[in-house]
């Protein structure tokens, strides 16, 4: 599936797409995984991927050439917090795209501490500032991320109230793509355009590998 320029940090490629059929330009398989961050079983999900199945990927040169992986932000509204998390990705995103699936591994690792329980006697931007430290500890600018999140409490001049903060529109964009393939469940994984209903979330590094046997010809 296509993916926002503006967002090219939430694809990992691994080696250089080869040509598969004669005559047409190179091209590779696209494994898309729909996961939202205070989901237990889409870190799950992202842990045994992260960890293990991309050094496995990585480690042989046909999978690495002939498949790209995207991470869909998919906010499960239930969460209440699930919108401050995938803003807090959103934000690191867009000031250090090169660190998204370092920090989105930082929010799986810590996601208990944004469960309801933890959040509901929270104001929302101490919430984003407990966000915009933990960027930090993977080495992305704290201000630069807090100031993005942060809602100000004064309607800017000009403007209206409700405008939400500066990450509100990409949040936008994350939440009709998810709809517009009518994705629902956390996680959910498509490959080729097709939802994989086969890959579980507890899925081990040995079913992974089994199944990129089948799948990545």
């Amino acid at each position: 599936m296509a993916l926002n320029p503006k967002f090219a940090g939430q694809r990992l490629l691994f080696g250089t797409p080869t040509v598969t059929v004669a005559g047409a330009p190179p091209a590779v398989h696209t494994l898309e995984l729909f996961l939202d961050y205070v989901c237990p079983f889409s870190a799950k999900q992202f842990n045994t991927f992260y960890h293990s199945v991309v050094p496995l990927i990585k480690s042989n040169p046909k999978w690495a050439n002939g498949l790209e992986i995207i991470f869909r932000q998919q906010v499960q509204p239930w969460h209440p917090s699930s919108t401050l998390v995938h803003e807090a990705a959103l934000a690191v995103l867009k000031v250090a795209p090169n660190k998204y699936w370092e920090f989105s591994d930082a929010l799986f690792r810590n996601q208990l501490d944004y469960f309801d329980e933890f959040v509901v006697n929270e104001p929302r931007n101490e919430t984003y500032k407990r966000l915009a430290k933990l960027a930090a500890s993977v080495g992305v600018d704290e201000k630069q991320v807090y100031d993005l999140l942060a809602i100000s409490d004064k309607v800017p001049e000009g403007g209206h109230p409700n405008f939400g903060n500066k990450i509100t529109n990409d949040l936008k964009l994350q939440i009709r793509f998810g709809r517009l393939v009518g994705v629902h469940v956390s996680p959910t994984v498509i490959f080729d355009g097709i939802v994989a209903n086969d890959i579980s979330s507890s899925w081990t590094k040995e079913q992974w590998e089994e199944w990129l046997k089948k799948s990545i010809v």
